[in-house]
């Protein structure tokens, strides 16, 4: 059953459900070079839908290079695995590769390493350090390379968030701006999982990306879509849930995509034949049993005013965190406190603030918190 329900890593395939209009105006941008903006809560699934438009393209049309720059903590770490990833995702032989790599970076020595399995993928490492190489020069690699293979190329960089925790950050960023929006053959695919700083990023007039491309915001995948796509692998494998049950899931999690495909599948290992009310109770205790040590990581550190803020929001409060009431009911000192929780807890990506008010980031951390 290890097909039936997938999470944890982007899905693919069958395991694919919906997105439709997402997945149209993303490949139209793909497909005409417009740069994309894509901002989303953690857990809803744009690494999967940008995975997925990138098989959909036609590689005459463009060929789709992706990477993910969570471990990148400097520019320069930033410019090895942006420069890698377009080297090794524009070409599938290694002796292009190279001759790539000494065309275009000439004073470099790429290093490739194989893994044990002869079918596995190998490994490139450039070293590429200031003493050899200006910004620029790397910045110009996907749009040299896209002249010379006469197709465009579309780069898509996850955790773009991490591009603001850069020293100098604001420097970094003119200058990739500066270079990415005068190229005529590659448009760039922006997305990360912190919202709060993606949305200063993008959305910020003062900050370099301003407007830099189209802004799509990913909400949740309806519990109208999810329901049919839960059904039929419940079916697939043998077993009843209706569509009651399948709904419930969906709600249980605020259908986020990964927990909705967790649940699902905490559902399914505890059922025989047929889904009962009991049996989600209990998959829904693994799952936050299963996430406790996370959030406990989470709350680690943070002060007694932050906590208490916490159990506000848990408890329904969502505004009025100023008045005498909520300030004495919940212990959150004086009124000059609140922004500074408030920014707290934003930044340690545990609260989000909406239109209506401020709300705990994960629904399963919500359901965790009010039972500790």
């Amino acid at each position: 059953m290890n097909d039936a329900f997938i999470y944890g890593y982007a899905v693919e395939g069958e395991n694919f459900t919906d997105r439709k209009a997402e997945t149209k105006r993303l490949k139209a941008n793909f497909e005409h070079g417009v740069n994309t903006l894509l901002i989303s809560n953690r857990r809803i699934g744009k690494t999967s839908l940008v995975r997925h438009v990138g098989r959909l393209v036609n590689p005459k049309k463009a060929l789709v290079v992706y990477l993910d720059i969570f471990d990148c903590r400097s520019e320069y770490d930033f410019y090895n695995k942006l420069a890698t990833a377009v080297l090794q995702q524009t070409s599938s032989k290694i002796d292009s590769i190279l001759q790539n790599a000494k065309n275009f970076l000439s004073r470099v020595s790429p290093k490739i390493s194989m893994g044990p399995d002869p079918t596995s993928e190998f490994s490139l490492s450039l070293g590429i350090t200031p003493k050899e190489y200006a910004p620029e020069q790397i910045l110009e690699l996907a749009e040299r390379i896209a002249k010379k293979q006469k197709k465009r190329i579309v780069v898509c960089i996850d955790e773009f968030q991490q591009i603001g925790e850069f020293p100098d950050s604001i420097s970094v960023q003119k200058r990739l701006r500066g270079a990415w929006q005068l190229q005529q053959n590659v448009s760039y695919c922006l997305l990360g999982s912190k919202k709060h700083l993606l949305t200063n990023i993008f959305q910020n007039k003062s900050m370099p990306f301003y407007q830099f491309g189209d802004a799509i915001y990913l909400g949740v995948i309806s519990t109208e879509n999810w329901v049919p796509f839960i059904c039929d692998k419940f079916k697939k494998h043998g077993l009843r849930i209706d569509k009651e049950q399948a709904s419930r899931i969906c709600g249980e999690v605020e259908n986020y995509s990964s927990y909705v495909q967790q649940l699902a599948w905490l559902v399914m290992l505890h059922t025989e034949r047929e889904v009962t009310s009991e049996i989600i109770d209990t998959a829904m205790n693994e799952l936050i049993a299963q996430n406790a040590a996370l959030f406990m990581q989470q709350t680690e550190g943070l002060s007694s005013y932050q906590m208490n803020m916490l159990r506000a929001i848990a408890a329904g409060i969502h505004n009025g965190f100023l008045s005498q009431e909520v300030l004495e009911t919940y212990r959150l000192g004086t009124k000059s406190n609140i922004p500074r929780i408030k920014k707290a807890l934003i930044d340690r990506d545990i609260v989000e603030q909406r239109e209506t008010g401020l709300y705990i980031s994960d629904p399963i951390f919500n359901k965790w918190f009010r039972r500790f």
